[in-house]
């Protein structure tokens, strides 16, 4: 792929951003990508939503993001789907107009915690409000607007995208004619809570987390270190870890004082931890694990019921694609298996593949040609 530029549109002028916490921001600033050309009738727009660590930059290379500094590290240069993004591709750029969006709340230029408050002159940082998947559609909604974009032609959201994605299919139907959830859910489960309060409490505990505000006097980074190897165990699944980890065992004196790293795993989720601390703003982590945390659709699209919410989808006869992956630890399938079934008992068109792999939730990002002719043919039909 070539190279591609971030893009920013600032919304000063459509006056405050309000979130559903009751908090609200002055102003805000979305960044994003896009890849292809947008048709006369703006009718093939495909709407992509990163995971909880990614950003925008889905495909091509970009050595550099404005105003993003250090955390825009070598390895992010590189798009983190550029195997399923390009011409001839799943995503195929001939023929359709790719966007990507940084969340609101995230650290590589959309608004977030570590934005400058213009009423302050200083980062949010621990006031910045907390930041639900109905905030996120907002947020996208504005920039579908600004683009021109009516409907999209489909909406991909993978991971924790896939949340976002069924809530800007459920809170906007008519904006959306296809949707594609990759190991994703409908419903956040008590396990995924528990998993991610441990990697909050991870942050909240490091000494230098003050509350939110440590932009002048460092960032907590074992605290995100430890939350990044809590999470790392689900994304990763356990035959292709210790595929993974490196032989050889790396000693640690700067993360330990009294124990001695006796393996190579665990040297291996070390290196994982720090190498995370580089390149992602803690803030941030927790706004996004908080959305994840706390995800009900039905709720997030005010709806009574699971049927309620997915009639407005027949409606408008939606198409939905969804993907499991066997060996998922992350979004486990029977996630998926509960959100076929609500879209089912709706009477929504909904497809339902398992894909089988041995690389667990990363399948997705590792494996493209498992999904791509699914993918096809639904923006085809």
């Amino acid at each position: 792929m070539t190279d591609v530029t971030t893009q920013f549109v600032n919304f000063k002028e459509d006056g405050p951003f309000r979130l559903r916490s009751g908090g609200e921001l002055p102003e805000v600033t979305i960044a994003y990508e896009t890849w292809g050309k947008l048709n006369a009738d703006a009718s093939n727009a495909v709407l992509v939503l990163h995971a909880l660590s990614g950003s925008h930059h889905a495909a091509g290379h970009n050595p550099e993001i404005p105003g993003v500094g250090d955390l825009w590290q070598p390895e992010l240069h590189e798009g983190w789907w550029g195997n399923t993004i390009g011409p001839g591709r799943a995503l195929d750029t001939d023929k359709q107009f790719v966007i990507c969006a940084n969340y609101l709340g995230g650290c590589y230029g959309s608004t977030g915690p570590g934005s400058t408050d213009p009423r302050t002159g200083k980062p949010y940082g621990g006031s910045f409000p907390h930041v639900t998947a109905a905030d996120q559609v907002d947020f996208l909604v504005r920039l579908l607007d600004h683009l021109g974009i009516d409907a999209l032609h489909a909406v991909v959201g993978p991971s924790v995208g896939g949340l976002v994605a069924l809530s800007l299919a459920t809170m906007h139907p008519e904006r959306v004619r296809h949707v594609i959830s990759i190991a994703s859910g409908f419903k956040t489960t008590v396990l995924n809570r528990l998993i991610l309060f441990e990697q909050i409490l991870a942050i909240e505990n490091d000494p230098f987390f003050n509350g939110g505000d440590y932009y002048d006097n460092g960032r907590p980074a074992y605290g995100l270190a430890l939350a990044r190897m809590i999470s790392h165990k689900t994304f990763v699944h356990i035959d292709a870890f210790e595929r993974r980890a490196r032989r050889e065992v790396v000693p640690e004196k700067e993360m330990l004082a009294w124990y001695d790293v006796r393996d190579q795993f665990q040297s291996y989720m070390l290196a994982q931890g720090k190498k995370f601390v580089k390149r992602f703003d803690p803030n941030t982590y927790l706004r996004i694990i908080d959305m994840w945390s706390h995800f009900d659709a039905a709720a997030e699209g005010g709806a009574a019921s699971p049927g309620d919410l997915l009639e407005r989808c027949r409606a408008v006869d939606q198409k939905w694609l969804v993907f499991s992956i066997d060996s998922d630890f992350c979004f486990y399938p029977e996630e998926q298996a509960e959100l076929v079934g609500h879209l089912h008992e709706a009477g929504v068109d909904a497809t339902h593949i398992t894909v089988h792999s041995d690389k667990g939730h990363d399948s997705f990002l590792l494996e493209p040609h498992l999904y791509a002719p699914h993918i096809q043919w639904v923006l085809s039909r």
